[in-house]
């Protein structure tokens, strides 16, 4: 492919995406991420795109996508682990791989199609869009997958941090238990903090340093739902380690980060220039997302979601009511 080929479809995502992140510094309760998924799929079904558009888009939504979780890597960091205690971190561990096993399971079990539901499931698991930005081009092919995907992980959060700081305050579990539930089940740490503060800033506090924990175990996470997925299509274990080169280096820079002192304002640059990307990235897969797609196949992942979201947040009920 050629520069000329490539530039229409290139030239369309970026603008899109600025206007999705412009929009959403203006309307902070919008994120760009999914702002930028919803702008793609409005102009992708009303408007009738010239085939040369297609192989830039095309590149678009799959490089930009690999290169987007680089820059997002840095902000994951091991050592937030030791800031939430050793029982409370076992308890998020318990969950994150019960969410990932019953990910796998109840996708095969009930032969759900597509790659939807496991991205779902590593969004609900770990971190909502950043997960499945960093597992998806590993484990899926399909842009609409990854569209759907990243609308149910993202509708589900913002339900959940709108409804979970009423049931915990019905339920009086508590401000330690509270925070240890926010941020153990909620998808984006934007969702957690949302719903942290709606319960006191103690609360808050707690929910995001748990949440920070928990995205830690990303790099961990996203090599055992590779290995999960893929194990009966390999013939032999050494083709486990066979990740694209961008997995491995999003493993390699959240370990560099967890081991050297990296300034703050440079870890804030990264997460917003990978933020920038993803959100053109989001556009483009948008772009190839029907209504009627989104619709069908929405359905299943949204039930699929609800159901291991609920699931999560009951471990975590019933793990933090034994301390």
């Amino acid at each position: 492919m050629t520069i000329k080929e490539l530039i229409k479809g290139i030239s369309l995502s970026v603008v899109l995406g600025g206007l999705a992140f412009i929009i959403s510094i203006w309307v902070k309760q919008l994120d760009a991420i999914l702002l930028g998924l919803i702008i793609g799929m409005i102009v992708g079904n009303t408007i009738q795109l010239p085939s040369e558009f297609n192989k830039g888009i095309g590149y678009t939504s799959s490089k930009m996508l690999e290169f987007s979780i680089l820059f997002l890597a840095l902000g994951v960091n091991f050592n937030y682990i030791s800031k939430i205690g050793g029982m409370s971190f076992l308890y998020v561990v318990i969950v994150v791989l019960i969410v990932l096993l019953l990910s796998v399971y109840i996708s095969r079990k009930f032969n759900m199609s597509g790659s939807s539901t496991y991205l779902v499931g590593f969004g609900t698991a770990i971190c909502g869009s950043s997960a499945i930005a960093a597992v998806a081009p590993a484990i899926s092919k399909d842009k609409e997958d990854i569209g759907i995907s990243l609308a149910v992980v993202n509708l589900i959060g913002i339900t959940g941090m709108l409804a979970l700081p009423a049931i915990l305050n019905w339920l009086q579990v508590g401000d330690i238990r509270s925070g240890l539930i926010i941020g153990g089940s909620l998808h984006s740490v934007a969702n957690v903090a949302g719903a942290g503060f709606a319960m006191g800033d103690e609360v808050a506090r707690i929910s995001v340093t748990v949440k920070l924990a928990r995205v830690a175990l990303l790099s961990p996470a996203l090599i055992l739902y590779s290995f999960l997925i893929r194990r009966h299509a390999v013939k032999n274990w050494t083709e486990h380690f066979k990740l694209p080169w961008y997995v491995w280096a999003f493993i390699g820079i959240t370990i560099l980060s967890s081991l050297i002192n990296i300034p703050e304002s440079a870890v804030k640059l990264s997460e917003k220039t990978g933020k920038i990307i993803l959100t053109i990235a989001m556009v483009a897969i948008g772009l190839k997302v029907s209504f009627k797609t989104l619709y069908n196949s929405g359905k299943k992942a949204m039930l699929f979601g609800l159901l291991i979201f609920l699931v999560a947040v009951l471990l975590l009920l019933g793990l933090s009511s034994i301390s």
